[in-house]
Formats: structure tokens, C-alpha cells, sequence
């Protein structure tokens, strides 16, 4: 069962947390590669404020971003600032999110509007905004890592995963198990399998959201099965 209630507070945690970390850099940190192709730790940064505004558009029945455009041009032109803009601009748009998420009347088993035409409960966007900081801070590569994640978010992020890659077409019918006998299923859009796929848990997360290669799961009958970007 979706408590909103419970994943905004994670989300306020989670904030604190990564401006606690970020708050320890200087200016240079800033600039420095993140763990994504491409993208500063400012870039990483920037896309967490835009999105929070995003998400409380979200909220508020607005479209999420301007334009994909209009989206990749605000992290490009926010991502050399220095640190002190960048982490007011997390704390104030993860507050406009939070006010957003507490407006009155809210309706929480509405369906709303995301990214690309995306839908889904306005109950699960405050899981959404927590996946946003919790893998994103890892992706900064200050130390932070999926194994440091809590247990209770992985399981939610591997359940919720499994659930987008479902009937794939891709993606061959696969079971995922990690250590402590939980499993789920995923794909069954193409040809073959069913495979199993096996690990830890924080490996089995790595590979589904694309920051892990797999190489340390075990898979039974065929090879690690291809996922598709996020």
C-alpha cells in the first residue's frame, strides 16, 4: 500500500541528507564529474531542483516541464553556479515540492500527468521525487552508495522497476531473486526465458536502473537480460 504521508517525510530526509553531504564541498566539487555520461555534480544538482518544481507542477495538474528542451536548457543554464546558489535552490525547490504535496483539498488517488505522457496515482509522485534523490546521490560519487541505501527503499525501487519493465517487448519474461529469497517478475515481451536473474539486493538495483553492469548476479538460463534506458 502507497503511504504518501510516510514517503514525504523520507523525502524531507533524504534532502537534508544530500544538502548535509553537498554542503561540505567548495566551489570546484561543483564542477567536477558525477558518475553520469556527460554531467557535472552541478548538473546532477540542477536537474534535482528542476525537477522538484517539476513534480509540484505535477501536483498542481500542470504540465511537468515547459518542453524536454525547455527542460535540458534549465539544468545546462543552472549547473555552473556555485555551491551556495545550488544548494539554496535545492532547499527552496524541495520546499515549494513539500508545499505543493500539502496544499488543501488534496486528492491523492487522482491519476496525474508526468513526463512523455506518462500517468500514474498522484499517491506514488512523492516515491518518485525520494528515487530522484536517493539514486541521484549516488550518482555524485561522493561516497554514498546503492549499498548505503535503506533496505526498505530498495525493495520498493526493485518492486517498482520490475513493474515498468513488465511485458517489455525487450525484455525476455525474467525472475529477479536477491539474497533474502524475495523475487519479483519482469519483462515476458520477447522471445525466450524465463531467465532468473540473482544477487544482492543492491546489485539487482544496480542493474535495473542502469548504474551497474550486472557482472555480479548470477543468471540461470541465458544471458543477463537487456533493459531498456530509464
Amino acid at each position: 500500500m502507497i503511504d504518501h504521508a510516510r514517503d514525504l517525510e523520507a523525502v524531507r530526509e533524504a534532502t537534508e541528507r544530500l544538502l548535509t553531504a553537498a554542503g561540505k564541498w567548495d566551489n570546484a566539487t561543483v564542477g567536477e564529474p558525477s558518475r553520469l555520461p556527460g554531467w557535472s555534480r552541478g548538473h546532477v544538482l540542477a536537474h534535482l531542483s528542476r525537477n522538484a518544481d517539476a513534480l509540484a507542477n505535477v501536483l498542481r495538474g500542470l504540465p511537468m516541464y515547459a518542453s524536454s528542451e525547455t527542460r535540458d536548457q534549465d539544468i545546462a543554464r543552472d549547473a555552473p553556479r556555485p555551491l551556495a546558489e545550488q544548494l539554496a535552490d535545492l532547499r527552496d525547490s524541495g520546499a515549494r515540492f513539500l508545499a505543493a504535496a500539502a496544499a488543501e483539498p488534496a486528492d491523492w488517488s487522482r491519476t496525474v500527468t508526468l513526463r512523455n505522457g506518462v500517468t500514474d496515482s498522484a499517491s506514488r509522485v512523492p516515491f518518485r521525487r525520494r528515487i530522484e534523490l536517493e539514486l541521484h546521490q549516488v550518482d555524485l560519487g561522493i561516497g554514498y552508495e546503492l549499498e548505503d541505501l535503506p533496505e526498505e527503499f530498495v525493495t520498493r525501487e526493485i518492486a517498482f522497476l520490475t513493474d515498468r519493465f513488465a511485458g517489455h517487448p525487450d525484455v525476455v519474461a525474467t525472475t529477479v531473486t536477491d539474497e533474502d529469497g524475495r523475487h519479483w517478475s519482469t519483462g515476458g515481451g520477447a522471445e525466450g526465458g524465463p531467465t532468473a536473474v540473482r544477487g544482492p539486493a543492491a546489485e539487482l538495483l544496480g542493474w535495473l536502473c542502469g548504474r551497474r553492469d550486472g557482472s555480479a548476479l548470477t543468471v540461470l538460463n541465458g544471458p543477463l537480460p537487456a533493459l531498456p534506458p530509464l
